[in-house]
């Protein structure tokens, strides 16, 4: 047999000849609309791999993104990895400190954003001493103050030449430098290779997953910057999709209107984006129209969610991954098995868990003596994982992230049930994931605790109606002392992104367990409706 690499710009060659005519619509962060097909964006690719080369960009040197999702933002998908090099892709809602450290983590030398990121990259620029290319995403319209100081991406890309035949390397070279949302310290790296982002790919389209054919228009809502969008941007480009890009525009209007124009059949992210896009709906008595399928990660779907979009027509599947997995693990797709128990069990199956294995990825749980537990769907145990596109050790780190037998221990804590379909039930660590974005109660403890007064600070999640989740501080101050909530969140505000502060901070004598440690469980129980009546218009 022949012994070709797996090759991200493989992929690129392959939609370029099999699929040339297949449409790519992206809107703009201006809102304009840009339009093509894979042959001329192959071509686009090619222009952009050597204006990379031109700047001197060569292979195993970091490029990073800090873009939404864009025509411009998926063609660095292409070129970047193409040539060698690695392309970080960073994320604009981490705190800058945080933004800042992956891209020095990262040894990133040139750095493109979209525009209306320039205050947030004028902001940093200071601090990013190594890089030596900033790099707007669009035509100069004289808007972005850091023009002055680089060209313009169209303006690079139309002095380069559209002439390229691609290298070939080593498949396990690496092509994207994805981080961690840092729930705990700062963000890890994890590093993607061409060889498992093709066979990440490939599974990801199959029938059991995805299921994409020629047919459908994909409408990725889940960010280019986590974890590759799910890979569809390579899962698309092996099926002849035609893609829908949104941008940064998540609103249930602009949703629609895409929906509508390009006909798209499926679509994917977090619950928050689709509580904005049924109540759009429900305001304005529209339907689904062409729309089929939607998947669902990032945290549970709410059975209501699923049972409203059924009605449209429109299924609901659950996903469930890390970035540390490329990132899938499981999706929620049926069986004949479970088929044959009925509609009822079937439905309350795909909506209430997180998915059935794929293939690629080997799965078990086990308990804390580190033996496999059956798959009864009572025998809550963690959920152990491996396979080729599973993380093997973190970026820059000496230390392997699996255990003896290569396994790598997700963190999650999970049931594995009789039609085989993975329950989530807890979390080993006390992370909270609000509109798929995670917190850190650690490090929200840790900063409340330093507020002048406070003896004790505990962060927990609980349930809110449009985030599907999100923290509340409880506070034990010392005896005299003295907090105010405004103290508390003024206090919070300057360390860590927006989204991390509490939506209620809440004074009282906090309960220890036995051994001394804060029992969230309690408070959990005690607060678990304190949010259920927030305004979900805010």
């Amino acid at each position: 047999m022949q012994t070709s690499p797996l090759m991200i710009s493989g992929i690129l060659r392959h939609a370029e000849v099999a699929h040339p005519d297949r449409e790519i619509i992206s809107r703009l962060t201006d809102g304009s609309i840009w339009r093509y097909d894979y042959a001329a964006f192959a071509e686009r690719v090619r222009r952009c791999a050597n204006m990379l080369r031109t700047m001197g960009v060569g292979p195993g040197d970091r490029v990073t993104s800090l873009a939404w999702n864009t025509h411009h933002h998926m063609e660095l998908f292409f070129a970047v990895p193409g040539i060698g090099a690695v392309l970080h892709t960073a994320n604009p809602r981490l705190s800058d400190d945080q933004i800042v450290y992956t891209i020095a983590h990262a040894a990133s030398r040139v750095f493109f954003y979209d525009p209306n990121l320039a205050p947030l990259v004028e902001r940093l620029r200071p601090r990013l001493e190594e890089v030596r290319a900033f790099i707007p995403l669009d035509a100069d319209d004289g808007k972005d103050a850091a023009r002055s100081r680089a060209a313009a991406y169209e303006q690079l890309l139309a002095a380069a030449s559209p002439q390229l035949d691609w290298p070939q390397f080593d498949e396990n070279e690496a092509a994207f430098l994805c981080y961690t949302s840092g729930t705990t310290g700062n963000p890890k790296g994890v590093l993607y290779s061409h060889r498992s982002v093709v066979l990440h790919a490939i599974t990801a389209g199959l029938s059991s997953a995805l299921g994409f054919s020629a047919f459908d228009c994909i409408m990725p809502c889940q960010s280019l910057y986590h974890a590759t969008a799910w890979g569809l941007p390579f899962v698309a480009a092996i099926n002849g999709c035609k893609i829908a890009l949104p941008a940064d525009r998540f609103d249930g209007a602009s949703l629609q209107q895409l929906i509508q124009d390009e006909g798209v059949t499926f679509s994917g992210g977090v619950p928050t984006i689709w509580t904005m896009y049924l109540d759009h709906l429900q305001r304005t008595g529209e339907t689904t129209g062409s729309l089929r399928q939607i998947v669902i990660g990032g945290s549970a779907v709410p059975r209501a969610m699923a049972e409203t979009f059924q009605n449209y027509g429109v299924q609901v599947r659950q996903i469930w991954g890390m970035t540390e997995m490329s990132p899938l693990g499981v999706l929620s797709t049926p069986t004949p098995k479970l088929a044959e128990a009925g509609s009822d069990i079937c439905d309350d199956v795909i909506w209430t868990r997180q998915g059935r294995r794929q293939f690629g990825v080997e799965l078990k749980i086990v308990d804390d003596k580190g033996l496999e537990l059956p798959s009864d769907g009572q025998s809550p145990g963690s959920v152990m994982v491996r396979g080729p596109w599973i993380i093997e050790r973190y970026y820059r780190s000496e230390a392997s992230a699996l255990d003896a037998d290569g396994w790598f221990d997700t963190g999650d804590i999970a049931t594995i049930d009789q039609y085989g379909f993975m329950r989530i039930t807890d979390r080993s660590k006390d992370v909270i994931k609000s509109g798929g974005e995670w917190v850190s109660s650690i490090d929200v403890e840790n900063v409340a605790v330093a507020c002048s007064g406070v003896r004790f600070a505990a962060v927990v999640g609980v349930y809110h109606p449009k985030w599907e989740e999100r923290p509340i501080l409880i506070v034990e101050t010392h005896d005299g002392a003295t907090v105010t909530i405004e103290a508390m969140l003024a206090h919070l505000q300057p360390h860590m992104p927006r989204w991390w502060l509490p939506d209620a901070v809440i004074f009282e004598n906090i309960p220890m367990t036995a051994t001394g440690k804060i029992d969230k469980k309690t408070l959990r129980e005690r607060h678990a409706r304190c949010l259920a009546q927030e305004d979900t218009g805010a």
